[in-house]
């Protein structure tokens, strides 16, 4: 089975040009609570319905977080290239991981505006993503949430490196 890379773009709508309606790319979505739902387009109007197995019961996984990439040796400032020995390095941890998939989710410092931040959490996680994929692994979604996530005070220097990563989450 190919790795099937999703984002945070399957939940939101795109406007098809010659209908002017709602359009959503079909696929899987893993909330959270580490749920599977089915994204389907009827056409012009997407939905969401639980991942069910045969017995009726909803597909789960347990979610860990398995690493986190501290953006500041993994990318330049404002940038969403990876370093090449970076690169090496997750390709090196995605190879030999055993999680059944993962979750990419960016984060940045306050600095910059909401959008720039949300922008830039994206292209990052997605730039980890694609080297994912490169390595076989299953990635699931890939989420930028911007400045939203902070796990650290932006008030100083060294908090605001904290919250400059991009977390990988381990889908068992």
């Amino acid at each position: 089975m190919s790795a099937l890379i999703l984002s945070i773009a399957l939940a939101v709508p795109q406007i098809a040009p010659a209908q002017q309606g709602e359009r959503y790319v079909p696929g899987i979505w893993i909330d959270p609570d580490g749920c599977e739902h089915w994204v389907m387009d009827d056409g012009v109007e997407g939905f969401m319905s639980p991942h069910l197995r045969r017995n009726g019961t909803p597909v789960c996984h347990k979610i860990s977080r398995c690493a986190i990439v501290p953006t500041d040796t993994m990318f330049a400032t404002g940038s969403a290239t990876i370093a090449p020995g970076g690169a090496n390095s997750l390709r090196s941890f995605f190879a030999s991981n055993r999680a059944n998939g993962f979750v990419i989710e960016g984060h940045t410092d306050s600095r910059a505006s909401d959008a720039s931040n949300m922008a830039l959490s994206e292209r990052r996680a997605r730039a980890v993503a694609q080297i994912a994929h490169q390595a076989g692994a299953r990635i699931y979604s890939v989420r930028g949430f911007g400045e939203s996530r902070p796990i650290a005070s932006n008030a100083n220097s060294a908090g605001m490196a904290e919250n400059r990563r991009v977390e990988i989450l381990c889908l068992r």
